[in-house]
């Protein structure tokens, strides 16, 4: 079989017009990336602050109506040794947060529960089940606001009120009743 090839001088039009084009092509990907980097940073929610305090009352006062603070994994920082407690929540509409919280003892889970953050007319209610109970535990919200939310049941053995908080990159909750008390201090889990 034979093979030809072709040899083009330095100086050849025909070369000259290949790197032409080439470049041409560079160029325009060049420019299309540009433009599609331009959209996109345009079409980005703008994050500046609010300067007005009449804009910024409506801002904290449509935070409260959302948990997204929430959302993620966490690990609880302050449990005994040997136990790993964990915590994911989900967003599961505008309206509803699902959590499930679980403590690991080596490769056994010793507890779990399932929680679910629902808002019943103007408040957000804690609904607790644990595996094994046929029917939630239901803590009526009782305070929120953007960073923070507070559930009671008077009628429930422990806890009798559930208080969850953003403290800045953390998650802190605080399950109480009569005279105990249990803190948890959770940080957010990279993926």
């Amino acid at each position: 079989m034979h093979q030809s090839y072709l040899v083009f001088k330095p100086d050849s039009p025909y070369l000259r017009q290949i790197n032409a084009s080439f470049l041409h092509r560079q160029n325009m990907k060049q420019i299309a990336i540009l433009l599609l980097g331009i959209f996109v940073v345009s079409c980005s929610p703008n994050k500046k602050e609010v300067q007005n305090t009449t804009a910024d009352s409506t801002a904290v006062a449509e935070s409260t109506e959302h948990f997204d603070w929430l959302l993620g994994q966490w690990s609880r920082l302050n449990e005994e040794e040997g136990k790993e407690t964990y915590e994911h929540w989900d967003k599961v509409s505008d309206t509803e947060y699902a959590g499930l919280g679980f403590t690991m003892q080596g490769a056994d889970t010793i507890w779990q529960e399932n929680m679910r953050l629902v808002k019943v007319d103007k408040n957000w209610d804690l609904m607790v089940q644990s595996p094994g109970e046929s029917e939630p535990t239901v803590f009526k919200g009782t305070v929120h606001s953007a960073t923070e939310f507070t559930c009671t049941n008077s009628e429930n053995d422990f806890p009798n009120t559930i208080k969850y908080w953003k403290d800045e990159d953390k998650l802190s909750a605080l399950v109480s009743g009569g005279d105990l008390s249990i803190s948890f201090a959770f940080e957010r889990m990279s993926l």
